[in-house]
């Protein structure tokens, strides 16, 4: 039997890799939002970039809410996940409390950084999502700076300190510095055993390369930013996309050809000033990337 003529075909909508960064929960607004935030279709992923809440009740109601609708959740850690709150009764630091996060993401089926890469299949082809855990390590310093020491001291000189340097504890390494260094050493072994045949979508709460934080009302703090050791990171390991958030300014740059997206939604006294709450919640399209890469390089416009 055919359509009734005054009845509409239901149209599904195909699947579509989402993402989106800084929830921060703890705003009833931003909490509203992820409450309402559903896939529109059934087989739709969703990337969460970092600094969903700061308290592990928070955390884990949000990603098991999300995971719960969302055919596959792949989350990478920001800051916010890292600190320890007094008020938290989860007291773990440092190594020890991104461990217990990984573990409850397992638990609830999401992806994280110590998982296998999973892969993305659509009509445009597959790649690999790979999320990403590298941390900062003071290199984007502030402008004058000459040193580490100098550039902390101008940060602390304009009142622009990171919350991190009282609430994230690098345990058991001595500095967060050297918790960066190590998380670089193990995310490039794994970058080079992802399959090269298939192209990258690159997920990380900070971005891979300084270039974002110029446009920071505050220069000081992209110290707190990133590490100029991931600078080619998406020319080394064949990214298409780069995905991260952090800075809370939700937009799309190109730097060596690769489309970064910055997919924050931030605090509501941010979105505000753009007016109603926003959907910074971005598809995320590889193959269509990887069909203007390719397309440049012949000359050919995109």
């Amino acid at each position: 039997m055919g359509e009734s003529a005054d009845r509409p075909a239901i149209v599904t909508a195909p699947a579509r890799l989402r993402a989106v960064s800084d929830l921060h929960i703890a705003y009833a607004e931003n909490r509203a939002f992820v409450q309402e935030l559903r896939p529109g279709n059934a087989d739709d992923w969703l990337i969460v970039a970092g600094d969903v809440a700061e308290t592990f009740a928070d955390i884990e109601w949000a990603l098991r809410l999300l995971s719960a609708r969302f055919a596959k959740v792949i989350w990478v850690p920001g800051n916010h996940e890292l600190w320890t709150p007094r008020q938290d009764p989860v007291q773990a630091r440092g190594v020890a409390r991104y461990r217990l996060l990984v573990e409850l993401c397992r638990e609830l089926g999401v992806a994280t950084p110590e998982d296998p890469y999973p892969v993305w299949e659509d009509d445009d082809g597959a790649a690999v999502i790979a999320p990403l855990f590298t941390l900062y390590d003071y290199s984007f310093r502030a402008p004058g700076a000459t040193s580490q020491e100098h550039s902390l001291r101008l940060a602390h000189d304009a009142g622009v300190v990171c919350t991190d340097e009282i609430l994230l504890h690098p345990d058991p390494y001595p500095t967060r510095e050297a918790w960066c260094a190590a998380r670089i050493a193990q995310t490039e072994r794994r970058l080079a055993e992802a399959p090269e045949d298939l192209p990258k979508v690159l997920v990380n709460h900070y971005p891979l390369v300084r270039e974002p934080t110029d446009i920071l009302w505050y220069p000081e703090f992209a110290q707190w930013c990133g590490t100029t050791r991931t600078r080619d990171w998406h020319q080394r390991f064949g990214a298409v996309t780069v995905v991260y958030g952090h800075l809370h300014i939700p937009r799309t740059t190109f730097y060596d050809g690769v489309r970064y997206e910055e997919v924050s939604l931030g605090y509501p006294r941010e979105w505000r000033r753009r007016g109603e709450i926003p959907d910074p919640v971005r598809t995320i399209s590889p193959g269509a990337d990887l069909r203007r890469m390719r397309q440049s390089l012949r000359g050919a416009t995109p």
